[in-house]
C-alpha cells in the first residue's frame, strides 16, 4: 500500500524518485527526520522535513545513503545528491507532472541495475622493470650514473615519473577494455596523474558477481602498475539526469 504524504508547507528535503507503489522507507532521514512519499503523477518522491541545519556530517551522509538503499531494494530509484531541497510539496508535485515523461523513462532505464564504480591508482616505485623495458630510460640512467648530478638526478627522475604514469594509463586502458564489455553504459569520472582511472558502470544487478570476479582479475594481472578498488552497489548516480529531477537546492 502506498502512503501519500499530505501536501504542507515547509522546504523539503529530497532523497529521490521512485515509481509510484513504493513504500515509505522504514529509516530515519537526514537530521533524524521520518521519510514520506509524495506522491503524485505515477511517482512518489521520498522527502522527509528539512533540517534547520545542513551540513554534510558523516550521520546524515550515512542516512541520506540509507533511504537511498532501502528505496532501492524495491526497484528503480532517481537518486538526489545530498542537500537536494524543495521549497514546499506543492512546487516538488509540480515538477513530479511537469517531468513525468522523462522521470519515468530515466527509471526505466535502471530498472534492475546497480552502480558500480572502479577506481585505479598509479603504483609508485614501479621504475626498475620499467627502466629495464624502456631504451630511453636506460640510456638516461647509464648516463646519469656515469656523471651524476643534481641536474642529472632531476631529469631522471622526471622522467621516470612520467614513465610510470604512462604505463599506469596504458593499463587502466587495459582495465576498461575487459570491464566495459559487462556494462550496459559506463561515465567516465575525473582523473589525474595519481588516479589514472576513474569510472562508473551500469551493471544488471544479475551480472554483479561476475562484475566483481573480472575487477579481481584484473587488479591481480595490473597490480605492478595500477592499484584497483571497487566501491559498490551504489544508486546509480551516474546514469540519471538529476539536474533536470523535481528539486532545487
Amino acid at each position: 500500500m502506498t502512503t501519500t504524504a499530505a501536501p504542507t508547507t515547509g522546504t523539503l528535503y529530497v532523497y529521490g524518485i521512485a515509481p509510484e507503489g513504493a513504500r515509505p522507507p522504514s529509516t530515519t532521514g537526514v537530521g533524524g527526520a521520518r521519510v514520506r512519499l509524495l506522491t503524485g503523477s505515477g511517482l512518489c518522491a521520498a522527502v522527509s522535513d528539512a533540517p534547520a541545519s545542513l551540513r554534510a556530517r558523516r550521520r546524515d551522509l550515512t542516512a541520506h545513503q540509507a533511504v537511498l538503499a532501502e528505496l532501492a531494494g524495491q526497484g528503480p530509484v532517481l537518486p538526489m545528491r545530498f542537500a537536494v531541497l524543495s521549497p514546499d510539496p506543492q512546487e516538488l508535485l509540480h515538477r513530479l507532472r511537469a517531468h513525468r515523461d522523462q522521470l519515468t523513462a530515466q527509471l526505466e532505464a535502471v530498472r534492475g541495475c546497480v552502480e558500480m564504480n572502479v577506481k585505479g591508482a598509479v603504483v609508485p616505485g614501479y621504475f626498475a622493470d620499467l627502466v629495464s623495458r624502456d631504451g630511453t630510460l636506460r640510456a638516461l640512467a647509464r648516463r646519469t650514473r656515469q656523471r651524476p648530478g643534481y641536474e642529472a638526478n632531476v631529469r631522471l627522475g622526471e622522467a621516470l615519473a612520467k614513465g610510470v604514469v604512462r604505463e599506469a594509463r596504458g593499463a587502466a586502458r587495459e582495465v576498461l577494455d575487459r570491464l566495459t564489455p559487462l556494462a550496459v553504459r559506463t561515465a567516465p569520472g575525473p582523473v589525474d596523474d595519481e588516479q589514472v582511472l576513474s569510472t562508473s558502470f551500469l551493471l544488471r544487478a544479475a551480472d554483479e558477481e561476475r562484475f566483481r570476479e573480472a575487477v579481481a582479475e584484473r587488479a591481480r594481472d595490473v597490480g605492478d602498475r595500477l592499484t584497483l578498488s571497487l566501491t559498490g552497489p551504489l544508486p546509480c548516480y551516474s546514469f540519471v539526469d538529476t539536474p533536470s529531477a523535481p528539486a532545487g537546492r
